[in-house]
């Protein structure tokens, strides 16, 4: 079996207006609203740092700046926690903060769809394989984290690309992209094709392409020449086609839960269920629904 190079670098497109939760992205990139306690960014990362990514790489755009703010060293918040004996809270702040060399941000200054956000992280990436995490979406394994997995997937197959996925519902196939299943290998599978959106009742399966990548860097070349397809943006779907005519590509299926926070719902899906998994407020979070449930009606418009 070909020993396949490391998986050191990961890419975080956090570039989006985030306009299906306005108006709260108006002034705060959605990427920082907050589920429970932390932001949406910092729960995506501790994700890639778990499968032992050690550079980070935002592909950023106007009005983000407090990303790269958040993830540096704050000394007068440290220093003020020190002095006032709260070393429970900085120890914890400075173990989420990288090191020092470890995080790179770029700017995408035009917004033309994730494959050219992608693109944009090409000369830090440089030639080697990396991960890609969609920050918008955020997960609960049931054991692993997802991007370990895959990692895990990557080092079996030898190399090649890895797409995770999970089910859908058959009758939202349209909805997604799709994938289609083949031969198992490892902790994975073959993938037999990728369709972005099939009309309804043409879908190869109901897996879904969930948000969670590990790609070969020759996806570079083939997004810099890539046409713009579906919303005239320049699409990953597209470009990652074109890599399977020349390179493997297998899936990974996730097994857990995913959230969307880059929607109004999925965001205060997030919201609950990282909150049920804290056994510190989980008992005081049940109790509060359960009286919302009996308590709260819809609004009368």
């Amino acid at each position: 079996m070909t020993t396949a190079k490391r998986i050191r670098k990961a890419v975080f497109p956090v570039a989006g207006f985030g306009t299906r939760v306005l108006p709260a992205t108006k002034s705060i990139p959605k990427e920082m609203l907050t589920v429970v306690d932390k932001p949406v960014i910092q729960y995506v990362v501790d994700e890639a740092r778990e499968a032992g990514i050690e550079h980070f790489i935002f592909v950023t755009g106007r009005n983000k700046a407090v990303i790269e703010d958040y993830f540096d060293a704050q000394y007068e918040l440290y220093s003020t926690l020190a002095e006032r004996g709260k070393t429970a809270l900085l120890d914890e702040l400075q173990s989420i903060q990288p090191g020092p060399g470890t995080t790179s941000f770029t700017r995408q200054q035009v917004p033309m769809g994730l494959g050219h956000a992608v693109w944009c992280a090409r000369d830090i990436v440089g030639d080697e394989p990396f991960a890609l995490l969609l920050p918008d979406m955020i997960m609960q394994p049931e054991k692993n984290g997802c991007l370990a997995d895959m990692v895990e997937l990557y080092n079996q197959a030898g190399g090649g690309n890895i797409v995770a996925v999970q089910e859908c519902d058959p009758e939202e196939a349209h909805k997604y992209g799709i994938v289609g299943k083949g031969k198992d290998v490892g902790n994975g599978f073959e993938l037999t094709e990728m369709v972005e959106k099939p009309a309804k009742g043409t879908a190869p399966s109901n897996l879904y392409i969930n948000g969670r990548y590990i790609l070969q860097p020759e996806i570079f070349d083939i997004l810099e020449h890539q046409e713009r397809g579906a919303g005239n943006e320049i699409q990953l779907t597209d470009g990652m086609l074109k890599l399977a005519k020349q390179q493997d590509f297998f899936g990974y299926h996730f097994q857990g839960r995913t959230y969307d926070t880059g929607s109004k719902e999925g965001f205060v899906e997030a919201n609950v269920a990282f909150a049920l998994w804290r056994n510190d407020i989980r008992n005081g979070v049940i109790d509060n629904i359960g009286n919302m449930l009996k308590t709260i009606q819809p609004r009368k418009v």
